[in-house]
């Protein structure tokens, strides 16, 4: 491994990509790990077919499924994405730029399913019941625009080390 003195002779960019949609993936596999399944506070639908019954469960269970499928396959092209940039010369390889990247991925999850899911269609809420407005908009704002944020910061705290000489980015040679 080379140490690249610049961070013009690197490219965060592939590494960046990599992590958002494997943020997205996992920060939905926490959505409906921790809210449909552990604390059972809502379903995928649960605001158009409220779960009181065993059919009306089932056809929750069934859209919960689908919506694990779709962060499965997030985590799977975000997966891709990561192994193809390690077969790319002059992509810089940094563990705060990729865990930044999986947190802003996160909360770019949180930001738009509760934008999209709890506000404009309606199909479920945080925690359904008194104050549903601001447990939806706690999501949007700590869980989307605050993991962005922090997201953000942390990726950008690479530039700080190496500004101030205490961390090293390394050069990730192309694997043949």
């Amino acid at each position: 491994m080379t140490r690249l003195k610049s961070s013009n002779h690197a490219r965060s960019g592939p590494l960046v990509a990599a992590g958002l949609v494997l943020g997205v993936g996992l920060g939905g596999f926490v959505d409906g790990i921790l809210l449909h399944q552990i604390l059972q506070w809502h379903n995928m639908l649960s605001s158009v077919v409220p779960p009181i019954d065993l059919i009306d469960m089932k056809y929750n269970m069934v859209w919960d499924g689908i919506f694990h499928a779709v962060t499965w396959t997030m985590c799977v092209i975000g997966i891709g994405l990561l192994f193809r940039a390690g077969r790319r010369a002059g992509v810089l390889w940094s563990g705060s730029i990729f865990a930044g990247s999986l947190v802003g991925g996160w909360g770019l999850f949180n930001f738009v399913e509760g934008l999209i899911d709890h506000q404009l269609l309606g199909i479920h809420h945080v925690h359904p019941g008194d104050g549903q407005f601001a447990w939806d908009m706690g999501f949007v704002f700590l869980g989307g625009l605050g993991l962005m944020l922090a997201g953000y910061t942390l990726a950008r705290s690479r530039h700080k080390r190496e500004k101030t000489g205490r961390g090293s980015v390394l050069h990730h040679p192309t694997v043949a």
